[in-house]
């Protein structure tokens, strides 16, 4: 697989942008939506404990943590959408 990639670095033509149906073969969108919602938990989880760390008071870190889960996800949608407006990388 490494020895893959190294020639396909070396060979002068473009290599072949995955498409959209090998891509989606890759990782079913579940699986995604199911990664997404565990690492948003995982991140979530991260800042209550640093909040009760910093505020000492645990309903507050999980106050902190309910508006941190919410905001991000708003803040994730529009920085997406945004991407998709740069055309550079793709």
């Amino acid at each position: 697989m490494i020895l893959d990639h190294v020639y396909s670095e070396t060979r002068t033509d473009k290599p072949q942008k995955a498409t959209f149906k090998k891509d989606a073969t890759s990782e079913k969108p579940l699986r995604s939506v199911v990664k997404s919602i565990s690492w948003r938990l995982v991140g979530t989880i991260d800042t209550i404990l640093i909040s009760w760390f910093v505020t000492g008071t645990l309903a507050l870190a999980f106050s902190i943590g309910a508006i941190e889960l919410v905001t991000k996800m708003v803040l994730y949608f529009f920085h997406e959408r945004l991407w998709n407006t740069i055309n550079w990388g793709k």
